[in-house]
């Protein structure tokens, strides 16, 4: 019996998201240059030929990649969004934050690298900076929330914010085994999310 067009598209989904998740592996494993398009095929299990039925080459990988990475953002913030106040807001997205990095600290590490890889790297600084436009949107989100809690320059207060949540992400990466972060976590919370907003920032 030949299977339905849903079937179709379920197994052609599943494929995809196997070649994806090899392709990730490998990126942070061996990095973007050096994994292979052979490398990718034999992880996920499937024929080079097949693999070009669902994607073009590395690049089309890497930019599905950077995709769902956008994704995730936009889910994270719209579900701040509709958090009742501020507070919780900004609370949600610490969350998130921290508990996305515990449980994947080396995507975050990759990631990482998008942003810091040498301009002269076109193909992987322009994924790069995709990502960090979709960053640049969510600080302007978190400016709103600052505005909103009091906060007397909410742009520096964001920047001390993200500066505060993104050092503690990388510092996590790199030292997993000793690094206090429900503590770090309780601390963010409490510094950002409440009343300590309405004191300017002084560095």
């Amino acid at each position: 019996m030949p299977r339905s067009p849903e079937e179709n598209e379920r197994i052609r989904r599943a494929a995809r998201e196997k070649i994806l998740q090899a392709a990730t592996e490998l990126f942070i494993e061996k990095g973007f240059h050096s994994a292979s398009i052979d490398d990718v095929a034999k992880r996920a299990d499937i024929s080079k030929g097949l693999l070009y039925n669902y994607f073009k080459g590395k690049e089309e990988l890497l930019a599905a990649m950077v995709d769902l990475r956008i994704e995730e953002l936009l889910k994270v913030m719209q579900a701040a969004a509709a958090k009742e106040t501020p507070a919780e807001q900004l609370r949600h997205i610490v969350e998130g934050a921290l508990h996305n990095v515990r449980e994947r600290p080396e995507v975050f590490r990759f990631y990482l690298n998008l942003f810091t890889c040498p301009r002269q790297d076109e193909v992987v600084a322009r994924h790069g900076n995709r990502l960090l436009n979709a960053y640049a949107e969510q600080f302007e989100a978190q400016c709103e929330m600052f505005e909103k809690l009091g906060a007397p320059d909410p742009r520096k207060r964001s920047l001390h914010f993200s500066s505060t949540l993104q050092g503690i992400m990388l510092m996590y990466t790199n030292y997993p085994a000793g690094f206090p972060l429900d503590d770090m976590r309780s601390q963010t919370i409490g510094e950002f999310c409440g009343n300590r907003n309405m004191q300017p920032d002084s560095f």
